[in-house]
């Protein structure tokens, strides 16, 4: 399998570094290297890619048209704040001061799996989502996802 999965609680000391679960470390490729690029998530919160994983996604987005407007500008929202992250030797990684502003980092945080990558969210944050999702919408937005043409797939 390729990804990651599960879902992990975390503690960020004041300078802004985390140790990064276990669970996920017995995940990572073996071509990851311990590097990694921390960016914006999409909605508040931080994406954690390992490098292997980044690469591709970074050379695609250097092959976009630049004379077009909107891949300028989404140029820049992906990739201004993006940082390459390397795991001490306590296996920890330092959150830069304007991602920890941006996804309202404190102290508490959650590590969630995202397929090849790992968001990173303030637990009160992450938790309200949860809380604020019905299971009947959860439903919904599955079959819209999920429930299109191929009739072969099953949860």
């Amino acid at each position: 399998m390729s990804g990651f999965l599960g879902e992990y609680e975390a503690t960020m000391d004041n300078k802004g570094r985390f140790l990064l679960p276990a669970g996920f470390k017995k995940q990572l490729a073996e071509d990851a290297q311990g590097q990694f690029v921390l960016n914006r998530g999409f909605e508040k919160c931080l994406t954690l890619y390992p490098m292997n994983e980044w690469q591709p996604i970074f050379e695609r987005i250097g092959k976009l048209n630049d004379f077009d407007p909107k891949v300028r500008e989404f140029r820049r929202y992906f990739l201004n704040g993006a940082t390459i992250l390397e795991l001490d030797s306590a296996g920890r990684l330092l959150v830069p001061k304007n991602l920890m502003t941006y996804a309202s980092l404190e102290k508490d945080i959650v590590l969630a799996a995202a397929t090849n990558k790992i968001e990173i969210w303030d637990k009160v944050k992450y938790d309200e989502f949860f809380e604020n999702f019905s299971p009947s919408a959860f439903s919904d937005l599955a079959q819209q996802v999920m429930g299109g043409g191929d009739t072969s797939f099953t949860l």
